[in-house]
């Protein structure tokens, strides 16, 4: 059942001027939350039909020897070729249905399985060594809203390269059914945690957003709750949370609990001023902050100068991570430049790959 609240809400993943800024422009009523109920994350069948290769699960640690000029397949069909120059990775490496059924407890949620495997490396996109320890600029794109608007959720899914990640808000529709379908497309999935903005309730995310008032049980059942929507993601980020993210007292107990859970922290580039770094560090939770809104003028013309300014960031610093919302300006803007990415020297990664390798410090 679509929760009309954070549809409301979060109108900006089909039509609002500035999608993933931090605000919501329409504000609608909130129903109750109970009346949300939580989605299944019952393991998918596997039959015997089933032809494509999945992503076999393989850890950070595994190098790809370099070999000049050669081209070998590696792990899920993809073919990286060995020279510096000439780095090819398939753009569609499909990934394993969700949930793995030792990465959920007894109440859906995401834990930590046998020999330390985490959710944040079982359900990453893996990117080999040869890619990590590239000299090359590197990119990072995640989009968010995910799973509120079917059919821009398909198209983003069937339209942008694997590498692209995916953040899927909890009050979607069928939102197993939508994460599947985008990973066994090579995309790597988060959860988007609504959290308290400034002008709160009358911005209002949805049912059961995190509160910067609101005691540690409180916030972590809420946490519980969104996390038990749907498996398959590596990590989690905010969804707005311009009060909350200010907040040390009411931030650590939830980043624990996200770290105990073998997840990662992605911080969208909205916020500013945020004590997520600090307290990320002392709850050990590997944690980092996007540097660009891509869409905060969703315009042809306003998403591509972000792109270039994305360009910039990685070409100085070595990498750089874009956030964006789902709107079709955005998904058609981000399918056109990163197919000339190659051009330009620069890797498209997924998220995950910004916690690994060169790029972990």
């Amino acid at each position: 059942m679509v929760a009309a609240g954070f549809i409301g809400a979060s109108v900006w993943a089909v039509r609002t001027p500035y999608p993933y800024a931090g605000e919501p422009i329409i504000v609608a009523a909130i129903p109750p939350p109970e009346e949300l109920k939580t989605a299944s994350v019952t393991p998918p069948p596997q039959t015997e039909d089933e032809t494509q290769p999945v992503e076999e699960v393989v850890t950070s640690d595994e190098v790809i020897d370099p070999e000049p000029a050669s081209k070998t397949p590696t792990t899920g069909g993809a073919d990286v070729y060995r020279t510096e120059n000439s780095i090819e990775i398939a753009p569609r490496r499909q990934l394993r249905a969700a949930p793995v059924a030792e990465l959920i407890d007894g109440s859906q949620l995401p834990r930590i399985g046998d020999d330390n495997k985490r959710p944040s490396d079982v359900y990453a996109r893996l990117t080999p060594k040869a890619v990590l320890n590239s000299g090359r600029p590197k990119i990072a794109i995640m989009l968010g809203g995910m799973g509120l608007n079917s059919k821009l959720t398909s198209m983003a899914t069937n339209q942008l390269p694997g590498d692209v990640t995916f953040a899927f808000a909890p009050y979607g529709e069928n939102l197993q059914e939508q994460v599947n379908k985008a990973r066994a497309n090579g995309h790597e999935v988060l959860l988007q945690l609504p959290m308290e903005p400034i002008g709160y309730p009358a911005n209002n995310p949805g049912p059961k957003t995190l509160l910067s008032d609101a005691d540690a049980k409180a916030n972590i059942e809420s946490l519980h709750w969104h996390m038990s929507r749907f498996a398959g993601y590596t990590g989690v980020t905010n969804y707005m949370g311009g009060r909350m993210l200010m907040s040390i007292g009411a931030l650590k107990p939830v980043m624990a609990e996200i770290q105990k859970r073998g997840l990662i922290y992605l911080e969208d580039a909205s916020t500013s001023v945020t004590s997520s770094s600090g307290v990320a560090e002392e709850v050990n939770l590997p944690a980092r902050h996007a540097q660009v809104v891509i869409d905060a003028d969703p315009t042809a013309d306003g998403i591509a100068a972000a792109l270039q300014k994305l360009e910039d960031e990685a070409t100085a610093n070595g990498y750089a991570i874009g956030t964006g919302s789902g709107l079709e300006v955005t998904l058609d803007a981000v399918r056109d430049w990163s197919e000339k990415l190659k051009d330009k020297g620069i890797l498209l990664v997924p998220v995950s790959a910004m916690y690994k390798g060169k790029l972990s410090g």
